[in-house]
């Protein structure tokens, strides 16, 4: 199969990450659109634009699915791209609702950007599943930043995380959810300041599950030849050092 993935930039290699160890044997085409980064505070109208192009560039890839492997994208433009395109456009939405079937008494804590903690799409499912009303939201959009610079462990990222949380009390939490694909990089600062114990989860998993059925269902065979393409809005990147970037973006993973 020949996968087409997008992004704001670099969150989404959390779901290729996934993929890969998912489904080994395929073809990928990772589109960072790093001429438009960050999402998360962008509009709609802007994301759905910005996400048109993308999943244009990569059916003339001759991709088989494209996955928003961005949640803020999922929210603004899943729905249109379903509209506008023929081939199968799969979204990632935050794990809520792994996170309440399988949580205890202690509240939940999804973290995202401003535009997915606005949008109708996350207030629905919260809405559809938390009937113990007990998922906050928090919107974090500085990490974008940190993240497309590959920082994720230092000073600036602890003071900035101290302020955005202040008003958390970390007993109070069992499970985090990640509610953009960007923040699975600062698991350990996060910890730092939320406990060891925290339980931490995101999309990624049952994104490439419905993928897969997706796929299956289609008739689609494996490519039987494990390949990633990267572009940057529609760029092919074959700089050395962009390359290495990315492949130390999948190694930190790994490490998590």
């Amino acid at each position: 199969m020949k996968i087409g993935m997008f992004d704001s930039g670099i969150g989404g290699l959390t779901v290729l990450h996934t993929a890969i160890k998912m489904l080994p044997q395929e073809a990928y085409f990772y589109y960072a659109d790093t001429d438009h980064v960050p999402y998360g505070t962008k509009s709609v109208e802007e994301i759905r634009r910005y996400s048109e192009e993308a999943v244009s560039f990569l059916e003339s890839k001759g991709c088989d699915a494209v996955v928003i492997a961005c949640n803020t994208a999922t929210s603004a433009a899943a729905a249109y791209l379903r509209e506008k395109f023929t081939i199968p456009v799969i979204g990632i939405e935050p794990a809520v609702k792994p996170a309440v079937e399988h949580g205890g008494n202690k509240r939940i804590l999804v973290i995202a950007t401003p535009l997915t903690t606005r949008e109708k799409k996350l207030h629905d499912l919260i809405e559809r599943v938390d009937e113990a009303h007990q998922v906050d939201l928090l919107a974090l959009p500085e990490l974008v930043g940190f993240a497309e610079q590959g920082i994720f462990e230092s000073a600036e990222v602890d003071a900035y995380l101290k302020r955005a949380l202040a008003d958390i009390q970390p007993d109070m939490y069992e499970t985090l959810v990640f509610g953009c694909t960007h923040f699975n990089h600062f698991a350990k600062s996060l910890r730092k300041i939320l406990g060891d114990t925290i339980q931490m989860i995101d999309g990624s998993e049952g994104t490439i599950r419905h993928l897969k059925h997706r796929m299956e269902a289609a008739g689609k065979q494996s490519e039987d030849c494990f390949s990633v393409e990267y572009f940057q809005s529609g760029r092919k990147v074959n700089d050395p050092a962009t390359l290495e970037f990315y492949q130390s973006l999948l190694k930190h993973l790994e490490e998590l």
